[in-house]
């Protein structure tokens, strides 16, 4: 949980902090990869705890099926459900086509093109994102702590 929470007092400067005074998209990319890095522990722990209390017979290996596993897990969770789709956009951030629109302005807007749509991660859709992931840790500290 720990290592968890490290990511996230990370990712909380780059959003408060970093890109308020910046205000790139490179700060934006690496704010995603950070969250991705987050969600990743989560899983990982999230599917350790699982097996341990013998709710999966096995740990996944590849990342598509602890996906599939993490998602079976918590199919009764939306907001989880909600972080888990984010988590498999900010997977393929590096790949995807991007544009950057104001970069350097109080409006700065990384636009990504994911599954056939438009996506512009601009402060207030960071908020959000940021909003969902602090209910995901709750939702995951909760989980590993259970008996």
């Amino acid at each position: 949980m720990e290592k968890i929470i490290q990511e996230k007092i990370s990712a909380d400067h780059l959003l408060y902090v970093s890109l308020k005074y910046t205000k790139t998209c490179d700060v934006i990319i690496n704010l995603i990869l950070r969250w991705r890095r987050m969600i990743e522990i989560a899983i990982d722990k999230i599917l350790k705890h699982a097996k341990k209390k013998k709710k999966i017979s096995s740990i996944p290996t590849s990342p598509v099926k602890k996906i599939e596993a993490v998602k079976k897990l918590f199919k009764k969770d939306e907001n989880f459900l909600k972080v888990i789709d984010m988590y498999e956009m900010f997977r393929k951030i590096e790949e995807l086509r991007k544009e950057r629109i104001g970069e350097f302005r109080k409006n700065v807007t990384l636009k990504v093109f994911y599954q056939g749509q438009e996506i512009n991660i601009n402060l207030d859709k960071l908020k959000e994102y940021a909003n969902n992931l602090e209910k995901f840790i709750n939702t995951t500290k909760q989980f590993l702590s259970s008996k």
